[in-house]
């Protein structure tokens, strides 16, 4: 089989989001002739752990862990941060709420570490990976990011094999989001000259990777302006394995609103809650029957504003599950929630777990960006409705709608379009990518 390098800071017993995507192309690359070889950390920080992931690793994969030292784990913990992973906020730099304290963390966190807390890493993995490509040839590299400081050890790798006087394997940079056009990268208060160390350090990736990998559409374009360097467009996706045969539906003894995944508080559906809390005062029945289960890692204020909002018997924070018990929540649920992010940027953005949704096949309630990424893909797959932040008609109505389907006892499954983003399909494209440079 041909071999593929991957660098990549996440990958099991590691969980969330971060990880999936290279698992499972993983997982279905040794169908398509390729061997994957995954470099990794020995001891990275895990904010979640999910040992089910560790069944999708093929048995010819090759994983090569080395120590990974990260002062982070020391600020985190001068700063208050270095608490609990489930304590910890699901996106500590979007916002600088918390007074000076907070506002002198973020200063620190972005100026400190650049471009990101990993970025001590780089060096070591370099000097690593050359010694080990010279007994182990690899015909592509993929790096993966974020952290963004993956990308530059595929780009130092390949600078030093240069160097060296040997050719450099084709050099894929997988952005599985933006750089310094990600939402957040404006909280980090960078100072001038750090603002441009980024910039000039995401341009050398772009412009010095055989290709650049995007997961979105509105993402690839920015990238293909910024570079001569072809940009590709591969989405995530979800894993029919997930999904062998679809539930019966929702469960009948509840009518269930579920959200998968991170749920930050810069996404906080207040109209969600009021328009909730409204309907259980004039319909005992929907009050009784209602429960919101909230499955992953969730930041306080949204549970406050559920509770503020008189939802207290109808909440349901299951915390973080292992991916299959996720992917059951999914198909039994009457709506699945898709609050987006309440940020500019993140009109570009396609959340993962969209994708699941789609194969879930149940009604998706999306808020956010009703012209954004997100809601293109809810629309042309047919599988549910975006409504900005603050419309309320609408998304009562779809709510209505929805319970009386429930109360009628329909829980046919949505038809929906989720066979182009099914796993498979995705890795075959990604390995005709790989075999245009070889």
């Amino acid at each position: 089989m041909k071999r593929v390098l991957i660098i990549s800071y996440y990958w099991p017993p590691t969980g969330g989001s971060g990880v999936q995507r290279w698992v499972k192309f993983a997982k279905y690359l040794p169908a398509q002739g390729w061997q994957p070889v995954v470099y990794t950390p020995l001891n990275p920080e895990r904010l979640a752990e999910d040992s089910s992931l560790l069944g999708d690793i093929p048995a010819c994969a090759e994983i090569l862990r080395t120590p990974i030292r990260e002062p982070y784990a020391l600020y985190r913990r001068f700063f208050g941060g270095g608490g609990a992973a489930d304590k910890r906020e699901v996106n500590p730099v979007s916002r600088s709420r918390g007074g000076w304290k907070k506002k002198l963390s973020l200063f620190l966190r972005g100026n400190l570490f650049v471009p990101d807390p990993r970025a001590g890493w780089v060096r070591p993995s370099v000097r690593f990976l050359l010694n080990y490509l010279e007994e182990h040839p690899v015909d592509a590299i993929v790096t993966t990011g974020p952290p963004q400081s993956m990308h530059l050890i595929g780009r130092d790798l390949c600078r030093a094999l240069r160097r060296a006087g040997k050719p450099c394997p084709p050099w894929y940079a997988d952005f599985r989001d933006p750089w310094t056009r990600m939402f957040y990268f404006k909280h980090l208060a960078l100072l001038p000259w750090n603002r441009r160390r980024h910039e000039k350090m995401e341009q050398s990736v772009l412009d010095e990777a055989t290709r650049v990998i995007s997961v979105s559409p509105p993402v690839r374009d920015d990238f293909q302006r910024a570079t001569s360097t072809p940009v590709e467009l591969i989405t995530n996706g979800f894993d029919p394995a997930d999904f062998p045969a679809l539930a019966s539906g929702p469960s009948q003894e509840y009518f269930t609103l579920v959200h998968t995944g991170l749920f930050a508080a810069d996404g906080n559906p207040l109209n969600l809650w009021s328009v909730l809390s409204r309907m259980c005062g004039e319909d005992a029945r929907f009050r009784e029957c209602l429960r919101i289960r909230l499955a992953g890692k969730v930041d306080g204020e949204i549970v406050a504003a559920i509770l503020a909002a008189g939802l207290g018997e109808q909440l349901e924070n299951l915390g973080y599950l292992p991916h299959t018990a996720v992917t059951t929540e999914q198909q039994s649920a009457a709506v699945l929630l898709l609050p987006l992010r309440r940020e500019p940027e993140y009109a570009a953005v396609l959340p993962g777990k969209i994708f699941e949704y789609l194969a879930a096949r149940r009604p998706v309630l999306g808020i956010g960006q009703s012209d954004g990424a997100a809601a293109k893909v809810l629309r042309d797959a047919g599988a549910g409705e975006m409504y900005d932040w603050d419309e309320t008609a609408p998304l009562q109505a779809f709510i209505k709608r929805e319970w009386q389907r429930w109360l009628e006892g329909d829980n046919s499954p949505l038809p929906g379009a989720a066979d182009k983003y099914a796993r498979p399909e995705l890795t075959r494209q990604l390995v005709a990518l790989l075999e245009k440079e070889i």
